[in-house]
């Protein structure tokens, strides 16, 4: 294991829900640091025992664009860090606010202020991930304070992965190649090995005691943010092989124009996927920034009809519990329930597995990625279970990245170096698995569920597409 990274400044943590305080060992393992460096700024209670046994500072204030400033800047000067895992806190105020102090940024998912997703004076493109990606992407300056975007799981290491199954495709379809020095290598590697699809496909098996009850919000992360994604608009990378528009599909009409949306929340929208372990699999097409930051680096050309570029979504099947906690929210009108349970001690067995699955090229698909048992999990870290180690393992990649590279300006995960970044959280993945399948969407559909479908190009996303 790499020696810990030196750091001398502060670092500040916004947020202290399951990912904060599964991440905060890893901060210990892999960052020289001492507990009066830091300071937890949060919005409850949740975590206090944990920060308490650190002995860190932690104060229980919610941010607001009205007091943010007050509150962080006494916090933040030339060399501190601030690491942001909240929820309702605005990303793109917060990454201003690091520029303007000389501080460095990570977050594991772009936010709004509080309401931003459901504001009815703006429109869906305008709360999209896809806008919120824009405006972060637009603060972006050569030499500024590196602030990393959206590098947790997903968005996050998946990126990474992406690169390595490019090159094992191309290795195995018989034309090897180096990896590629930049973007423009990179999107032309996945042009010529015909990638048309591209998910982020997850199938979380983990199952709880007590089970989910009625009126209740069950999770293996956040519910409010698992809740608030999945009532956004369904968003995707749109690829250049697409024939159409969904009927409900639009332009964003701004911007990189990589992505559409959907007029249909997320977690009434299915798509068809597949993972070794799961087969086939019905998952919930979840707006995530992966989908746009994937597709945007993996494009030749530019604007909505480049020369090339894959369609890109996740496709997401959570736990059971969390499945059916969907229905029950979607039965309610998308009203959330008033019970809400994020499990990780309660985790009798299961796996998450995550990972990417390349479609189109010579050998059909291929799947890469994570299998992690929360056993596991809990054996290699604290405060951990599988899915929580999934993603704080790409957080503290992204740390110590930044601390080490720290005056990059804003950045995607797509242009971290993938092979350092795998390196750094395969230790925390389980089982790193390829496999190939012939599977496609379009296989052993019966005949009266195939209406609507384009046999011809199995790759369409109207194919992917339930119902």
């Amino acid at each position: 294991m790499k020696a810990p990274v030196s750091f001398s400044g502060r670092l500040v943590v916004v947020g202290f829900g399951a990912i904060a305080q599964g991440v905060l060992p890893l901060l210990f393992r892999h960052v020289a640091l001492r507990p009066e460096q830091i300071a937890i700024i949060t919005a409850d209670a949740e975590g206090v025992e944990e920060a308490n046994a650190y002995g860190l500072r932690h104060r229980i204030l919610p941010l607001t664009r009205d007091n943010y400033r007050q509150v962080l800047e006494p916090l933040l000067g030339p060399g501190d860090f601030l690491l942001n895992l909240a929820i309702n806190v605005s990303s793109v105020a917060l990454i201003e606010l690091c520029r303007e102090r000389g501080a460095l940024y990570l977050d594991a998912c772009i936010e709004p202020w509080a309401g931003g997703y459901t504001d009815p004076a703006l429109s869906p493109s305008a709360r999209s991930n896809y806008a919120l990606r824009e405006q972060a992407r637009a603060l972006h300056r050569p030499g500024a304070p590196t602030a990393v975007l959206t590098h947790g799981a997903n968005p996050g290491w998946v990126s990474h992965f992406v690169k390595q199954a490019l090159l094992d495709v191309a290795r195995d379809c018989g034309r090897p190649a180096e990896a590629p020095q930049d973007r423009s290598g990179w999107a032309r590697l996945a042009q010529a090995l015909s990638i048309r699809t591209i998910h982020v496909a997850e199938r979380d098996w983990q199952t709880a005691q007590p089970r989910k009850r009625p009126g209740e919000f069950l999770n293996t992360w956040s519910v409010d943010g698992f809740a608030g994604e999945g009532c956004q608009p369904a968003e995707l990378g749109w690829g250049s092989h697409e024939q159409g528009l969904p009927p409900d599909g639009r332009r964003h009409g701004f911007g990189c124009e990589a992505a559409i949306y959907l007029e249909r929340p997320g977690a009434a929208t299915r798509v068809r996927s597949w993972t070794p372990l799961a087969g086939p699999l019905h998952g919930f097409l979840i707006t995530h920034g992966e989908a746009i930051s994937i597709a945007d680096y993996l494009t030749v050309g530019s604007g909505p009809r480049p020369a090339y570029r894959p369609t890109v979504h996740y496709a997401y099947h959570p736990c059971d519990d969390a499945v059916l906690s969907l229905h029950e929210l979607a039965g309610r009108e998308w009203r959330l329930q008033e019970n809400k349970r994020i499990v990780r001690a309660e985790i009798e067995s299961g796996v998450d597995e995550l990972g990417v699955l390349l479609m189109g090229h010579p050998k059909g698909a291929y799947w890469l990625g994570s299998r992690l048992s929360t056993q596991e999990a809990r054996r290699l870290a604290p405060f951990n279970s599988a899915t929580a180690l999934q993603v704080t393992a790409g957080v503290m990649a992204g740390v110590v990245w930044a601390i080490e590279n720290p005056a990059c300006g804003v950045v995607d995960p797509d242009e971290l170096p993938f092979a350092e970044i795998i390196d750094f959280c395969r230790p925390y993945l389980g089982e790193v698995v390829g496999v190939y399948s012939d599977w496609t969407p379009l296989k052993e559909r019966a005949d009266f569920f195939a209406q609507d479908v384009d046999a011809d190009d199995p790759w369409q996303f109207r194919n992917f597409r339930v119902g």
